[in-house]
């Protein structure tokens, strides 16, 4: 559905891009704190270790943006990497891949793109910019999550406004 006249921006592209840059990444930071051996194994409460939640974070952030460009969305889950990373290192690898990955993307929507109302990975309806709002939502979640892990395993998390 397209809309035929466009509102007055109050932010730009490149704003929301900064803005969700910035959250990437504090998150990254977060993913650093956590000592090898409890970032895919510990979980407070019942919740998935940290690990799960990045994954859960780059699998939304990329494919997103691809469909919005496109209009073509896959299934949820469907464009997944076929490996799990077992180490810090391979899960900052596949972070810092998909966070580069948004920086190439992300200038390609075109504007009258984030008006358009679509069903994201054939179940979420919405406008497009409503969906970027939400990756940005449930990363601001699930590193709320993170926190709190860090902080019952008596480490500091970073400061969540120093997000450069």
């Amino acid at each position: 559905m397209k809309n035929e006249t466009l509102a007055p921006v109050v932010i730009s592209s490149n704003d929301l891009l900064t803005q969700w840059q910035g959250h990437r990444s504090l998150t990254r930071r977060v993913i650093e704190a956590f000592p090898e051996d409890k970032l895919f194994s510990y979980s407070v409460g019942g919740m998935r270790p940290f690990s799960e939640l990045a994954l859960e974070m780059i699998h939304m952030a990329v494919p997103s943006v691809a469909g919005i460009i496109t209009g073509e969305w896959k299934t949820f889950g469907e464009s997944e990497a076929e490996e799990k990373p077992t180490t810090k290192a391979g899960l900052l690898k596949l972070w810092d891949e998909s966070t580069e990955k948004l920086n190439e993307l992300f200038p390609q929507i075109k504007l009258e793109r984030f008006q358009e109302i679509e069903k994201a990975f054939g179940q979420y309806e919405g406008t497009n910019h409503s969906l970027i709002f939400y990756c940005i939502d449930n990363e601001i979640h699930h590193r709320g999550q993170g926190y709190v892990y860090l902080r019952s395993l008596g480490i500091e998390p970073p400061f969540f406004w120093e997000r450069q």
